[in-house]
């Protein structure tokens, strides 16, 4: 699993709006130092008291906005899938990408578990889907792209650009910190410790 191309945004909208219920922006004590966006004293101590508030509260987590590409199998996006309010994705195709190549074992996720698999099933696998993609772009048969779609492991690696924010990564870490897959319990939580600011508002 991967995640590249990270980029934060509206950490200064954000934390502007936070203080708009009491027009407490004269206490404001951040600033830009280049690219980088420090969060003063005053800042952070009202928004670690917003955020112990509740959902209600850290509403200003919705507007720190994030852009990531997220390489992961196909079981971990169905999980994912569940996080839909607040998070966009825009995902590599299935169908052009798969049907116009050759698979190969890099495509996917395979766990070194040799003692526990019974005769080579990757190597099956890898053969009927690579026949039916010759099949497919021989005839253009759709049948054979439907039997393809049916037989792709649920390991099968897709990427996609995702755009979440940081309410988002809030409930994802609380909900998923202890989940049986590495996936999650490790890839993720890893990269969003990554973060600005991790530390000090998804803990």
């Amino acid at each position: 699993m991967k995640f590249e191309n990270t980029k934060v945004y509206n950490f200064d909208g954000a934390l502007r709006g936070m203080r708009n219920p009491l027009q407490s922006w004269d206490k404001s004590d951040s600033k830009w130092d280049g690219e980088i966006y420090i969060i003063g004293e005053n800042d952070l101590k009202l928004a670690k008291s917003l955020i112990k508030g509740g959902a209600e509260t850290r509403k200003f987590l919705r507007q720190i906005f994030i852009s990531v590409d997220i390489t992961a199998p196909r079981y971990w996006w169905q999980e994912y899938s569940t996080y839909k309010i607040g998070t966009t994705e825009d995902s590599e195709s299935t169908m052009h990408r798969s049907m116009k190549q050759f698979i190969t074992e890099d495509m996917f996720v395979l766990d070194k578990c040799d003692d526990i698999i019974v005769n080579n099933n990757t190597f099956d696998t890898l053969n009927t889907l690579n026949y039916l993609i010759k099949k497919y772009n021989e005839t253009h048969d759709i049948t054979y792209f439907r039997l393809f779609k049916q037989k792709l492991p649920e390991g099968f690696l897709q990427m996609r650009t995702c755009t979440m924010n940081y309410e988002n990564i809030y409930n994802m870490r609380n909900q998923r910190k202890n989940h049986k897959l590495s996936e999650w319990k490790v890839d993720f939580m890893n990269w969003s410790d990554e973060l600005p600011y991790a530390n000090e508002f998804f803990d």
